[in-house]
C-alpha cells in the first residue's frame, strides 16, 4: 500500500518522468564532456585516449533519443510532452513581462501551468538539437555514402551546435541550482505547495483540487486537463475583470491584448 502524501507537498513528477529526465541528462552531459575532450586541444592533450573518447561520444550520442522514445510508454510523460508543446496566452505574457516572477498574496501574478515559457522553449530547443546532432553525427561517423559538401556541412553544424547546446545546458543547470525546490521536485518528484503557488499557480490550483478530490488518480486526471482549464481560469485571474464569456476557453486561446 502506497504511503499517504506528506501534507503541504504536491506530486510534480512521476518516477518514470524523473528516470527519463535523468537518463537523458546523463547521456547529454557525457556527450558534452567527450566533445570537449575531442575538440579542445588542451583537454585532448591532457586526457589522451582519443579513440576511446570518440567511441564513448558516438555511442552516447546514438543512445540519446532512447530514453525519450521509451518514455512514450508513460502516460504522465506523454501528458507533459503535450504541455511542453503548447503555448498559451500566459506564456506570451511570461516572456514579455519583466515582473514575470512577482508574487502577490503568496501566489504568482501570472497563471503559469506546470511548465513556464522558458522551460517550454528549452525543451523545444533541446529536442530539435538532439535530432540535428543525431543526423549530423551519423554523417560524420559513417561518411562513406555522403559527398564532400554533406560531410563539411555536417561537421560545421555539429561543431557550432555543440557550443549552443553547451550554453543552453549551462543555463538550465544554473537556473535549477538557483531554485532548490525546483531541483527537489526533479529529484524526489514532490514540491512544496507554497512554491508551486508562487511559480506555477494554475498547476498548483489544479493539483491541490484534485488531491483533495481523491489522491493520485485524480491528480493524473487533473494534470491531463491542466493547461486547458488553467489557461482560461488563470487568464481571467491575472487580467482585469471581464464578462463570463471572456473567461471561457475561446477567450483563453486569443493572443493577449485582443478583445
Amino acid at each position: 500500500m502506497r504511503p499517504p502524501e506528506p501534507p503541504g507537498r504536491l506530486v510534480r513528477f512521476t518516477r518514470a518522468e524523473r528516470s527519463i529526465h535523468h537518463a537523458t541528462a546523463l547521456l547529454m552531459l557525457v556527450c558534452l564532456l567527450t566533445a570537449a575532450l575531442l575538440y579542445l586541444p588542451p583537454l585532448s592533450a591532457l586526457v589522451g585516449r582519443r579513440e576511446m573518447v570518440k567511441t564513448v561520444h558516438v555511442w552516447c550520442g546514438f543512445a540519446l533519443p532512447v530514453p525519450i522514445v521509451l518514455g512514450l510508454l508513460s502516460r504522465a510523460f506523454r501528458a507533459d510532452l503535450r504541455r511542453l508543446n503548447r503555448f498559451v496566452p500566459a506564456d506570451w505574457q511570461w516572456l514579455r513581462r519583466g515582473d514575470r516572477r512577482a508574487v502577490r498574496d503568496g501566489r504568482g501574478i501570472l497563471p503559469v501551468g506546470k511548465f513556464n515559457a522558458g522551460q517550454k522553449l528549452n525543451a523545444a530547443f533541446m529536442a530539435g538539437a538532439i535530432l540535428v546532432m543525431l543526423g549530423t553525427g551519423e554523417i560524420m561517423t559513417f561518411p562513406g555514402p555522403w559527398g564532400d559538401r554533406w560531410r563539411t556541412g555536417s561537421t560545421f553544424v555539429h561543431d557550432w551546435l555543440f557550443l549552443a547546446v553547451l550554453a543552453v545546458t549551462a543555463g538550465h543547470l544554473w537556473e535549477a541550482l538557483r531554485d532548490r525546490e525546483a531541483l527537489t521536485g526533479m529529484l524526489t518528484g514532490r514540491v512544496d505547495s507554497g512554491w508551486a503557488a508562487r511559480h506555477h499557480a494554475s498547476w498548483a490550483d489544479a493539483a491541490r483540487g484534485s488531491a483533495n478530490a481523491g489522491g493520485r488518480p485524480a491528480v493524473r486526471e487533473a494534470n491531463a486537463q491542466l493547461d486547458e482549464a488553467g489557461a482560461g481560469a488563470g487568464e481571467a485571474a491575472a487580467g482585469p475583470p471581464g464578462t463570463p464569456g471572456e473567461r471561457g476557453p475561446e477567450f483563453a486561446k486569443r493572443p493577449p491584448g485582443t478583445s
